[in-house]
């Protein structure tokens, strides 16, 4: 595999910003790394992370390279800062950077990267989940598969009494708490909307039973199952922790589509 670090300028973010990329290699002589992967075009997985971390997060806590050393897949780790991967309501427009900017800057750095809806995935954790059940179900059209790992999934809820940050700070990204319910930053009326559009991403969520979001990723669970959506559920024992997600992260592999194309 190659890992990239990549810095770069953001047009909708007015700013620097930067991304880890994985991409895939043919190498034979690399122990335990060995692959065959074709230089064709490789699907694509956005792994998003959690508030406190950043774009580094997932290749310095997961095996997250070697998991996907043999796959016909990039992997592209970008930042949302504490931005919640939302249009804030003052600060910075992280949806459109990443539904819009992202993935042309992408394909014009790796051209061997795929567009195809049907070979782009977006997966997270914690905010990262919530992140990347926002992108896939606001945005059908660009992503086919979304997967959200211990995610933050009641907005509505954290908003009302936030947990991870002051309320000026989350005010300052989705607006009043009483005006969330409802809007586009809510996961359970964008799971609503989707029950009648012309196409839905299929969803994965899991989380450990101890977590302290584990009732909300329920709630969620019930509802996306009530309106019949596509959605792959786990759960076990655990908490909030690296462990649990560089577990879960393979499980995530094995639920998407890679095939075995180009291997």
């Amino acid at each position: 595999m190659a890992l990239l670090q990549t810095d770069f300028f953001s047009e909708t973010l007015g700013m620097h910003t930067q991304l880890y990329v994985i991409l895939p290699e043919r190498v034979s002589g690399q122990i335990g790394m060995s692959s065959n992967v074709s230089s064709g075009a490789w699907k694509t997985l956005y792994l998003l992370h959690g508030l406190s971390d950043d774009h580094t997060i997932w290749q310095r806590r997961t095996s997250i390279e070697r998991y996907v050393s043999n796959k016909p897949l990039a992997v592209i780790m970008p930042t949302t800062q504490r931005g919640w991967y939302t249009d804030m309501k003052i600060g910075f427009k992280w949806f459109t950077y990443f539904t819009e900017e992202l993935p042309r800057v992408c394909k014009s750095f790796f051209p061997n990267i795929s567009l195809n809806r049907e070979d782009t995935f977006v997966a997270g954790l914690s905010m990262g989940g919530y992140g990347a059940l926002k992108l896939g179900m606001s945005r059908p059209d660009i992503y086919s598969h979304a997967a959200s790992l211990s995610g933050a999934v009641d907005i509505a809820e954290i908003c009302a009494r936030p947990a991870f940050a002051e309320k000026r700070e989350m005010e300052d990204i989705f607006g009043r708490a009483e005006d969330v319910p409802g809007s586009n930053h809510d996961l359970f009326t964008l799971a609503e909307n989707l029950r009648d559009a012309p196409q839905a991403p299929r969803l994965y969520m899991c989380c450990g039973t101890e977590d302290f979001l584990y009732l909300q990723n329920v709630k969620l669970r019930n509802h996306i199952k009530k309106l019949g959506l596509d959605l792959t559920y786990e759960e076990e024992p655990g908490v909030h922790e690296w462990g649990l997600w560089d577990r879960k992260i393979q499980s995530v592999l094995k639920w998407l589509p890679l095939g075995e194309e180009g291997v």
